[in-house]
């Protein structure tokens, strides 16, 4: 027997509870892993409350990310006591997740532990942190320079926008922190690497077709009229990564800053991400994020409080990363 937190639906109803379960109830899998760690990301908080139609079926046990060790595996790319990560692949959603001590998964979904990280480490990173990096990645690849201006990140007090802040500031870009937490968060954003923060209420008129050129670049996790202020708002040449839609997954602009700005936008995927780039964007993690980052971004809660913290997340209550201990 093990704990993990399942959820059940009843009349439609998300019913999230912890309790213990008989392992020959896991999932296929050639690799099982004995899970140290797991994080609480907002589409976890979505799926724990119900909130939003995350899983496919039930019962589940969520947790989009885990750490942990390899205690059998039929893979032989490990072998038992190899530390691992997983992040993505439809696990926590289709396939029983990281909130549990024991899950079966598949090889291909695993990737080593990057040099440098621990459990507790690399679950403050998680999902955001890895999609984070990889919106950053994608604003380098855009050609867009520290020397070009500022770079815009917008949901900053969430987990993507706290570890995109902090990786721009150790790459020397300066970084303008949108938030609507300003006077609880401020502080903290401008302690991760922001170097001024930005009223989200600023961000939420309707948008011109073309306004005033602000940014070099921009990160964002909001969608919806924030993401059509920020395109109206990027300097010529500019690039947007996008990875969110926390404020909705319509998005009400026009062709103008693509056609006369010459303005890239960038949709950025880590739940199908290839495994090769997956390890080299954690190798870049390990290397650019100070020891700061973890002493300040995050919080470590146990699986019994999972559920609360889920409520929390989902009302925008959350800063930073939460790991949960397993």
């Amino acid at each position: 027997m093990f704990k993990a937190l399942v959820l059940n639906q009843e009349e439609r109803n998300t019913i999230a509870a912890v309790t213990e379960i008989d392992e020959f109830q896991l999932p296929e899998g050639n690799v099982k892993i004995d899970v140290n760690y797991s994080s609480l990301n907002y589409k976890d908080g979505l799926a724990i409350t119900g909130k939003g139609r995350i899983v496919r079926n039930f019962p589940m046990v969520p947790g989009i990310d885990l750490a942990g060790v390899v205690s059998q595996s039929d893979d032989a790319r490990y072998k038992a006591g190899d530390e691992v990560v997983l992040t993505g692949w439809g696990v926590g959603e289709g396939h029983w997740g990281g909130m549990a001590e024991k899950a079966s998964l598949n090889g291909d979904w695993l990737v080593p532990m990057p040099k440098g990280l621990d459990a507790k480490k690399v679950m403050a990173i998680g999902t955001a942190g890895f999609t984070a990096m990889l919106c950053v990645q994608a604003i380098v690849d855009a050609g867009i320079k520290p020397e070009d201006g500022e770079i815009l990140v917008t949901g900053a007090s969430g987990g993507v926008g706290s570890v995109s802040i902090t990786l721009l500031n150790q790459l020397g870009y300066k970084v303008a922190a949108v938030t609507g937490r300003a006077s609880s968060n401020g502080d903290l954003l401008k302690s991760l690497g922001a170097s001024r923060i930005v009223e989200r209420s600023e961000l939420e008129e309707p948008a011109k077709p073309l306004e005033k050129q602000l940014w070099a670049g921009a990160i964002d996790t909001v969608g919806s009229k924030v993401l059509a202020k920020v395109l109206a708002q990027i300097d010529y040449n500019g690039a947007v990564a996008i990875c969110g839609l926390a404020g909705g997954f319509d998005l009400p602009t026009t062709v103008m800053p693509f056609i006369l700005r010459n303005v890239r936008l960038q949709g950025v995927d880590s739940v199908m991400c290839p495994r090769e780039k997956r390890i080299k964007a954690w190798e870049q993690l390990a290397e650019l994020l100070p020891a700061s980052f973890f002493e300040q971004a995050t919080k470590e809660v146990s699986l019994d409080d999972a559920i609360q913290a889920a409520e929390d997340i989902t009302n925008g209550q959350i800063t930073g990363r939460v790991v949960i201990k397993i």
